[in-house]
């Protein structure tokens, strides 16, 4: 029997794909969306009623921003409208503004406000956005893209445990 003296390591095509890509409805992109991954510095988000930020994880383009109680909001970063950057919208009055017709969103992704219909219409209640839950923990604000019926506790790890001034 004859050993090889060279053993290719490369990956197929299709196992190199199957490993590497993690948009939505992709085997590790499904495995990645069953735990609690941070996103941002809480610094990076801590004035209510700020800037949104952008925040692009697992092949999707999000929008993040503080809400006026106070709450983070993770939501899809185009309005179900026309498309329009959510990012240039009005963070105001617990929800996000869109600046092209003035749809507004929470974060939880309901539709608050549509101006352009009539009083007492409830077209609103009907149009929502994706939005995924958030924690703030440990310095970093961390969110679960998973199915929701799965939400798991937020990871124990023992720097999120120590005193806050011990973080820098």
């Amino acid at each position: 029997m004859e050993i090889p003296t060279r053993v290719n390591l490369m990956l197929s095509k299709h196992d190199n794909e199957v490993l590497t890509k993690t948009g939505p409805d992709t085997p590790m992109g499904n495995l990645f969306r069953r735990f609690w991954m941070p996103v941002l510095l809480i610094s990076e988000l801590d004035e209510r009623d700020g800037d949104p930020v952008r925040v692009k994880i697992l092949g999707e383009e999000l929008v993040a921003f503080r809400d006026s109680s106070g709450a983070v909001g993770l939501i899809d970063s185009r309005c179900p409208h026309r498309q329009a950057e959510l990012f240039w919208g009005r963070n105001e009055e617990e929800g996000l503004r869109c600046v092209y017709h003035g749809w507004k969103f929470d974060r939880e992704g309901s539709c608050l406000d549509m101006p352009s219909e009539p009083p007492g219409s409830q077209f609103k209640d009907k149009v929502s956005i994706t939005a995924y839950p958030t924690r703030e923990w440990g310095g970093f604000i961390w969110t679960f893209m998973g199915p929701k019926e799965l939400i798991p506790n937020l990871p124990e790890f023992e720097f999120a445990k120590v005193p806050q001034d011990n973080f820098f």
